[in-house]
């Protein structure tokens, strides 16, 4: 099981810069998730690692040993390219043994590998069948049967299953995730999809203009981010301006025109009296109901100015008696009380979900767009 090491990496195209001093470990047995914004550079990483691109300075390290000036074919890596790149003029079997043909095996010694990984992604049946007969789950689970059969322990995955519908997109993810556990490899997978990312990776990495913004756990990265932009990136957040009115205990008074709200401090994020700060909350976490809860804590009250269906959840935007705008996500059930636009309601925003950032110097907007 390899461990990546990526130290200061730098790659510029011309005037655009790509990456700028990249450094990220990756530990052996883990799946790690690279997401961000497009342009972001999290292709340019994944090929620095691959050996398709190569970086302007900075070195990349495979189990200790530098790889920055290795050909491709020499890093022991699987790649699987967004785009389902098999030969047309093979079938199933013949593109999953290709790798160990070229390296020398014999049709023997590679039948039972092929049959292995045939068997651990369930296309055995399709071993006779060319690429334009089989469906694009079937293409991409043939390319990651081929990766996995060159023998590599560094499994690198770029937009894997971007091209696949979501039904086939969430079955095949959670099979990889479960191939590379059971197989002891290491995994480093870009995707755009942040549903993708939080429910298959060990760790996400997100990334925005060429930078990694933040690096944790899927669980931490969603309740608890330590910038602004993973709030807004990973999953959806309400963001509201305020001022830091006192501290009471363990909580601050934030004040926000004439509403007051109660906040927990967070560590490493030192906030004084009037200083500009911004909260954050996610809407699953604001409640909402019919009846008067103004004198509970955090209570605000507000009328419905949109609502859509999403399945298994109603979204919702409150307009506030003091002007701000909140999304809101119910939970659909036979319980809850019919709620329609134009319905006044009472929304509640836990201290303990809301979330407290000093202002960024550069601006919110700023901070908060994806370029």
């Amino acid at each position: 099981m390899p461990e990546v090491r990526i130290i200061d990496v730098s790659k510029s195209y011309g005037k655009i810069t790509a990456l700028s001093d990249i450094s990220l470990e990756v530990h052996d047995g883990e799946y790690v998730c690279i997401v961000g914004p497009s342009g972001c550079g999290k292709t340019t990483l994944i090929k620095s690692i691959a050996g398709i691109v190569q970086p302007d300075r900075g070195e990349i390290l495979i189990d200790g040993k530098s790889v920055s000036h290795l050909p491709i074919e020499d890093r022991g890596t699987g790649y699987v390219f967004q785009e389902i790149a098999l030969f047309p003029h093979m079938n199933v079997y013949d593109n999953v043994s290709y790798g160990l043909m070229v390296r020398g095996e014999s049709p023997e010694e590679r039948k039972g590998t092929v049959t292995e990984m045939l068997d651990m992604l369930s296309i055995k049946e399709n071993s006779r069948f060319y690429p334009a007969e089989l469906s694009g789950g079937a293409m991409q689970k043939t390319a990651i049967a081929r990766a996995l059969a060159s023998g590599s322990t560094l499994l690198l995955l770029d937009e894997p299953l971007g091209a696949l519908d979501v039904k086939v997109r969430t079955v095949i993810r959670h099979e990889l995730k479960r191939l590379v556990k059971e197989l002891g490899l290491t995994a480093i997978h870009v995707t755009h999809d942040q549903e993708e990312a939080i429910s298959i990776a060990d760790r996400i990495v997100i990334m925005k203009a060429g930078r990694i913004v933040e690096v944790g756990p899927s669980d931490e990265l969603y309740l608890n981010p330590s910038r602004i932009f993973t709030a807004k990136f990973l999953g959806e957040a309400n963001f509201f301006v305020g001022i830091v009115e006192k501290h009471v205990g363990k909580t601050l008074n934030v004040k926000m025109g004439d509403t007051t709200l109660s906040v927990r401090k967070r560590e490493k994020i030192d906030l004084e009296p009037n200083d500009t700060c911004v909260l954050a909350i996610r809407p699953e976490f604001v409640k909402m109901v019919h009846r008067d809860e103004g004198n509970r804590l955090n209570a605000l009250k507000g009328k419905i100015v949109e609502a859509s269906f999403l399945g298994d959840l109603m979204n919702y935007i409150v307009e506030a008696l003091n002007g701000l705008r909140v999304q809101v996500k119910v939970q659909i059930s036979e319980e809850e009380p019919d709620i329609r636009v134009g319905d006044d309601v009472t929304i509640v925003l836990p201290e303990e979900h809301l979330l407290i950032y000093r202002h960024p110097s550069e601006g919110l907007e700023k901070e908060l767009a994806l370029e």
